[in-house]
């Protein structure tokens, strides 16, 4: 339940995950859910004591990267940075190491270090032209990084090459490149509720048509109130 709410309804799955601590806190998982749950909730406090817990009670260190994302959560980077430099990135796989890169190079760019973050992002991970899971957010971090930085031109090309391996949509780079492109997006469901509505058209010929009736009633009977003066006063003088 956990896991299916996470991303639709945090708070909800955190809630969820309190139960479950209480019925079973001394189950794994139980307590890797409840530090996710945490986590998405930004009880980053709450989220490291938990994914401690739960490498305690596994050993492993799949874990390390987003306990090192809780520490840049709670305002240590220093700590984050400590953690990229400890002998068990080494051990952890291709992807806990690239997720342990991009927490390391937002940490750098938590201390104003933004030249230190382009090159923490440099990696052969990033220049290989193969896609995998990993890609299109690590391609995202350094075109961020770069732009931040006023490299523009830079930015601009590996924000596009993070839309080509964004196959799911997982990141907005398609946003930040029109942007950089100088393309306005237009919400066409909000230009109908601004537009006023224009008249019908027949109801308009139609209102014109009995107005113009109207009008030439009133000048016949205005003739027949000439005609009947007209005739008294004939009358009259007979």
């Amino acid at each position: 339940m956990v896991a299916r709410l996470i991303d639709e309804d945090p708070e909800q799955a955190y809630a969820y995950s309190r139960v479950a601590l209480r019925l079973a806190s001394r189950v794994a998982a139980v307590r890797e859910a409840a530090g996710f749950a945490a986590y998405a909730t930004q009880k980053y406090s709450e989220a490291l004591a938990e994914f401690r817990a739960a490498r305690r009670m596994t050993g492993s260190l799949e874990l390390w990267p987003v306990m090192a994302d809780c520490e840049r959560g709670l305002g240590r980077p220093e700590r984050a940075l400590a953690m990229a430099g400890e002998a068990e990135v080494q051990k952890l796989d291709k992807a806990g190491q690239v997720e342990m890169r991009l927490v390391a190079a937002g940490a750098r760019r938590d201390m104003d270090q933004l030249e230190a973050a382009i090159v923490t992002l440099q990696s052969p991970e990033l220049a290989s032209n193969s896609v995998q899971p990993w890609t299109a957010r690590l391609r995202y971090a350094y075109a961020d990084a770069l732009l931040a930085a006023g490299r523009e031109g830079e930015a601009r090309e590996w924000f596009a090459k993070a839309v080509e391996a964004d196959k799911d949509g997982a990141t907005d780079a398609s946003d930040r490149l029109a942007e950089l492109d100088g393309v306005d997006f237009v919400d066409a469901m909000s230009d109908e509720a601004d537009t006023p509505d224009e008249p019908d058209t027949a109801d308009t010929a139609g209102e014109v048509e009995d107005l113009s009736d109207g009008q030439d009633h009133d000048a016949e009977d205005a003739d027949d109130d000439e005609d009947a003066t007209d005739d008294d006063e004939d009358d009259d003088k007979s």
